[in-house]
């Protein structure tokens, strides 16, 4: 792999995760990159090295250029940035992305309809409902509540399971592989979960092939009948990106959002104080603000190109990050506040271009109903433990908190 020299800065120490003082602030490093060197030569947890570009600007054109992909003109030469089985190497086939792309989309808008998710809000309103009863039970008894295991973890697993067509039965055992997948793990256990992910996905397609029902993988077993170029491992890394983007990155937002608005209590009383009006700018900056994880998003460099006055090389890794592009000063005023009512919300918290999230809107379906319902239910909402005290996930590929003690 070619790599050329870094820009140069007076900061040499460019291993990531960068260390960062707590959970809702990132690295004081990313502001001294987005300023100085916004292609930074990095060193990721896998040891291979990788350019990290962080301002808005360059993050923002580079996610809807075509010059970049999942997949890499060599696999067998292409960096690792982590050692989970999601966002770790390449993806794909180099000489089809883009038309395995286009018909990815084609095949999984449906399940994103306007009308599938008016049908799924309904459900998750119910869902939400039947946590917060619980969350009260708990603390009418005199319990610690965790919203974490409470709410913020059961929810988006629930949701996703439904979606997709998991088996109630099946969802403990689908969030566990989950969890193992996204997991830094040497030993290789993220991949041996992979494989057991695939093995399981084998089985539901045969059952939905023979019982088929209104769920994505009913959807994508349809449309394997139809065409021959649809294999078995393509519906796998689809289901393996709906999960991953469907369930471990909502926990987290979750999880995050709950910390922003009752460690910015004016945030907080103002939601309660209007909820239906003022959850879809609050979760929107949620989403600019909590993009999960210490990383960012991997991609390969499918042809030489200069960025910011750096040349990438053919191969090269790419890692673009989300949580300092949307932290940029240059494009949000303030840009380290949490502030709903900011005027700008063009966050890339789902992307860009042809690569914007296709469940977005199904996380802010999710979000806005656990955002609003909470403000509603339980006003008075506040946190057991100090910031510095909440649990943080450190060995996992979207990070987030391990606990979440409220009380109200």
């Amino acid at each position: 792999m070619t790599a050329v020299a870094p820009p140069t800065t007076d900061h040499t120490d460019r291993r990531l995760p960068f260390a960062r003082p707590n959970i809702l602030d990132l690295a004081p490093l990313y502001e001294v990159l987005r300023r100085e060197a916004p292609v930074a030569a990095v060193t990721p947890p896998a040891g291979d090295p990788a350019w990290l570009v962080t301002r808005f600007e360059e993050v923002r054109a580079l996610l809807g250029d075509k010059r970049l992909g999942r997949s890499h003109p060599e696999p067998e030469r292409a960096a690792r940035i982590s050692h989970a089985a999601v966002q770790d190497g390449p993806t794909g086939s180099y000489e089809t992305e883009q038309a395995d792309h286009t018909r990815m989309r084609r095949l999984l808008t449906p399940a994103f309809s306007a009308k599938r998710m008016l049908r799924l809000g309904d459900h998750v309103q119910e869902l939400v409902d039947g946590y917060v009863d619980r969350m009260i039970a708990l603390h009418g008894a005199g319990e610690p509540v965790d919203m974490h295991t409470e709410l913020a973890l059961p929810l988006p697993v629930a949701v996703i399971c439904r979606l997709l067509g998991v088996p109630e039965e099946d969802r403990e055992h689908f969030r566990s592989l989950s969890d193992r997948m996204a997991t830094y793990s040497e030993d290789g256990d993220a991949h041996r979960a992979r494989a057991e992910f695939g093995r399981y996905m084998a089985g539901l397609a045969e059952a939905k092939r023979a019982n088929p029902t209104e769920d994505v993988i009913s959807d994508l077993v349809q449309a394997q009948a139809a065409d021959e170029a649809f294999d078995h491992e393509e519906m796998i890394r689809l289901s393996v990106g709906l999960l991953f983007a469907g369930h471990e990155t909502t926990v987290n937002r979750i999880g995050l959002g709950t910390l922003f608005l009752l460690t910015r209590r004016e945030h907080w009383d103002h939601l309660t104080g209007d909820p239906d009006g003022r959850v879809n700018a609050t979760v929107e900056e949620i989403m600019r603000l909590g993009a999960p994880g210490d990383l960012g998003l991997l991609r390969y460099a499918h042809t030489d190109l200069e960025v910011a006055g750096v040349t990438i090389r053919r191969g090269d890794a790419v890692i673009l990050s989300i949580n300092s592009a949307n932290r940029d000063p240059s494009a949000f005023a303030d840009a380290e506040t949490f502030d709903p009512d900011r005027d700008e919300h063009s966050h890339l918290g789902f992307g860009h271009g042809a690569h914007f999230c296709i469940g977005a809107s199904l996380a802010r379906v999710e979000l806005r109903t656990v955002f609003a319902t909470l403000a509603r239910r339980l006003p008075g909402l506040r946190l057991r433990a100090g910031l510095d005290e909440i649990g943080v996930r450190t060995d996992h590929i979207t990070g987030g908190v391990t606990e979440l003690p409220v009380t109200w």
